[in-house]
C-alpha cells in the first residue's frame, strides 16, 4: 500500500554534500519535506539557515541511536553520504529498524555488491524496499538498458557508453574512488561472462559512435560502473561493456581537477552528458539514449522520482532491488522530461553481428584502438 505524499518527510543523510543539496531542493520542489541529517552538525545548521522550517537531525554511522532519531517519523531515507562502504550498512540497518524504504546514490561498485549480498533476505522478509545506486551511475544506465531490452527474455550483450563534456569530481567522488581503489589493490574491475572479475592489464581504448551531435569519440573501454552490478540482478546479460570518453577520464584522474562550478540558479555546472545504451538480443539491436546537464544534479530527480514512486506504491517488488527491476523503466524515464533529462528509445533493428561465428567477431559498436 502506498503512503500519502501530502506531508511525507524524507530524511536525507548527507544533506549538506554536493549531491545532497540537489536532493533536498528536489524534494522541496516535489512537495516533500526533507529532514536534514548527516555527521557534521555545523554544516547542517548552515544549510538549514537558508531553508527555514526544515528540521536538523545530526547523526553518525557510529551511533545507531542517532540514526534512529534521524529516521524517526520519516516516510523514507535517502543516503547521499559517501564513502558508501562506510555509510550504507548502518543506514540500511536503521531503515530496517524503522521499517521505512531506503534509497542511496552510491557509485561505489563494491558497496552496491555488498548491499545486495548482505540485505536481500532481510529486506524481503521485512517487506522493506531498498534501492541502491539510484543515481546517474547505476540507476540511469540500468533503466535505459531495461527499456532497450523491452520484452526480450535476455540480452546477449549490453553496451553502455558515457560521453561527458568534462568531469570535475566532487570531494565525495574523490573519497569514494580512493576507497574503491584500496579495495581493488590497484586492479581493475570488469564484468564479463556473467560475473565481476579483477584484472591487472591496461584498460582498452577505442572509438564509439555516439548519436549526433557528439559523434565519434575516443573512449576508454571496460570503464566499469555500478550499472554492471544493478543490471545483472534482474536482466540476463552475460556481457556488459561500459566505456567513457577519454577526455572525461583524463579530467577525473587529474590531481589538480577543480570541483564543479555552478553556472545557473539551481547550482548546476555547465557539464553536459549523453548516455548511449545499445542492447543486442537475438537477431535485433536496440538503442536507448539519455541527454542532460550535470551528472551530479541529475541524480536528484532520479532518486526523488524513485522515492515518490516507492511512497505511492508504484513498485514491482520489495526487498533489495535494482532500479530497472522495481520500476517501469520506460515510464520512469519519460517522467523525467520536465526535470531536464531527454530520453529517446529507438526501434529494434536487425543486428548485423547476429550471424557472427564467434563472440570475438561480434564486437558491437566499440571499435578497438584509438
Amino acid at each position: 500500500m502506498g503512503t500519502s505524499q501530502a506531508a511525507a518527510t524524507v530524511t536525507v543523510f548527507g544533506a549538506y554534500g554536493h549531491t545532497g543539496r540537489f536532493v533536498v531542493s528536489e524534494l522541496l520542489d516535489r512537495g516533500l519535506t526533507p529532514i536534514l541529517s548527516g555527521r557534521d552538525a555545523d554544516k547542517l545548521r548552515a544549510l538549514a539557515d537558508g531553508l527555514p522550517g526544515l528540521e536538523v537531525r545530526p547523526a553518525s554511522v557510529d551511533d545507531p541511536a542517532s540514526l534512529d532519531r534521524a529516521l524517526d517519523g520519516a516516510a523514507a531515507v535517502i543516503n547521499c553520504a559517501g564513502p558508501f562502504a562506510s555509510t550504507t550498512a548502518p543506514v540500511i540497518e536503521a531503515a530496517l529498524r524503522a521499517r521505512i524504504p531506503y534509497l542511496d546514490v552510491a557509485a561505489e561498485v563494491e558497496a552496491v555488491v555488498d548491499t545486495f549480498a548482505h540485505f536481500a533476505d532481510r529486506a524481503r522478509d521485512t517487506g522493506i524496499v531498498v534501492v541502491p545506486a539510484m543515481a546517474f551511475y547505476g540507476g540511469l544506465g540500468d533503466l535505459l538498458a531495461t527499456a532497450a531490452l523491452g520484452d526480450a527474455p535476455a540480452a546477449d550483450e549490453v553496451h553502455i557508453a558515457y560521453a561527458l563534456s568534462s568531469w570535475q569530481p566532487t570531494s565525495g567522488t574523490r573519497g569514494s574512488s580512493q576507497v574503491s581503489r584500496g579495495r581493488r589493490e590497484g586492479r581493475r574491475l570488469v564484468y564479463a561472462k556473467g560475473r565481476l572479475e579483477l584484472r591487472t592489464d591496461e584498460a582498452p581504448t577505442g572509438q564509439w559512435s555516439f548519436p549526433a551531435p557528439v559523434g565519434n569519440r575516443s573512449v576508454v573501454g571496460e570503464f566499469t560502473t555500478v550499472d554492471s552490478v544493478t543490471i545483472p540482478r534482474h536482466l540476463s546479460a552475460p556481457d556488459i561493456h561500459t566505456c567513457m570518453t577519454l577526455d572525461a577520464v583524463k579530467d577525473v584522474l587529474a590531481p589538480d581537477a577543480a570541483p564543479p562550478k555552478p553556472v545557473d540558479e539551481r547550482g548546476r555546472s555547465a557539464q553536459t552528458f549523453l548516455v548511449d545504451v545499445v542492447v543486442r538480443a537475438g537477431g535485433t539491436r536496440r538503442r536507448a539514449v539519455a541527454r542532460g546537464q550535470d551528472i551530479y544534479a541529475i541524480t536528484a530527480p532520479l532518486v526523488v522520482e524513485a522515492v515518490s514512486r516507492v511512497l505511492s506504491g508504484r513498485v514491482k517488488t520489495v526487498g533489495v532491488a535494482a532500479p530497472g527491476e522495481i520500476f517501469d523503466a520506460h515510464a520512469f524515464l519519460r517522467s523525467l522530461a520536465p526535470h531536464h533529462l531527454s530520453y529517446e528509445l529507438g526501434a529494434a533493428d536487425a543486428d548485423a553481428d547476429a550471424d557472427a561465428e564467434s563472440a570475438d567477431e561480434a564486437k558491437g559498436p566499440f571499435s578497438p584502438g584509438v
